[in-house]
């Protein structure tokens, strides 16, 4: 199998996703933020070279997520392909990717912007031992206090409200809908549902990748 990327907006259930395709293909989770960050604390050549746009609070420029790519490909895991995830996210990176590995699939999760700012907004984790818990959807068993941990303290993330959420899934549209018809022109292209409950998204996503 070639490699895959992976995308939807945030709140979508991409990381639960992620999980449950590399489960079943074999395939290692690439993210370019990971491999930064990791490239970094290294102190490769690209680590140096990243770190200087980093710190200056700069993008960093596609010619080096492409460097660190081409690093990450070669290593044993990936000689059957990887999956990328949030990567590429404009047409230029997409463009350079496929100078250095074939993409066979991509997979676009798909989940309407109201309910990802419901989903995004009622999160909220436990003070003590971080457990993650929604107002709606998994809320604590016992109000007021942790399943895992009895804690009374919770707290939810200053970015976590309405303009925040809105503000962010405007900046994904923007890059994301051009991409997704350069892939649709290449036939690889799956959109799937989001909205609806895990292992039937799971299943689509696992039938798009036959």
């Amino acid at each position: 199998m070639e490699s895959i990327v992976l995308f939807g907006p945030p709140g979508a259930g991409k990381g639960t996703q992620a999980q449950r395709i590399m489960d079943s293909t074999g395939l290692p989770q690439v993210s370019t933020g990971d491999m930064l960050r990791a490239a970094v604390a290294a102190g490769t050549t690209t680590g140096i070279e990243a770190k200087k746009f980093m710190d200056a609070g700069k993008l960093v420029p596609d010619e080096v997520i492409i460097a660190l790519i081409c690093d990450r490909i070669q290593d044993p895991d990936a000689t059957n392909g990887v999956m990328f995830d949030g990567f590429p996210r404009t047409i230029p990176q997409a463009e350079a990717l496929s100078k250095i590995t074939e993409v066979s699939h991509v997979i676009a999760i798909d989940v309407p912007d109201e309910r990802i700012v419901e989903r995004i907004c009622g999160r909220y984790t436990c003070g003590n031992c971080s457990s993650v818990y929604h107002d709606t959807f998994n809320p604590t068993t016992k109000d007021g206090f942790c399943d895992n941990c009895d804690s009374t303290e919770f707290k939810r993330r200053a970015d976590d409200n309405a303009d925040t959420v809105l503000s962010r899934l405007s900046a994904y549209h923007e890059q994301t809908s051009p991409l997704a018809k350069w892939y649709i022109e290449r036939g690889i292209f799956h959109q799937i549902d989001g909205d609806r409950a895990i292992d039937e998204i799971t299943t689509d996503i696992l039938s798009a990748l036959k």
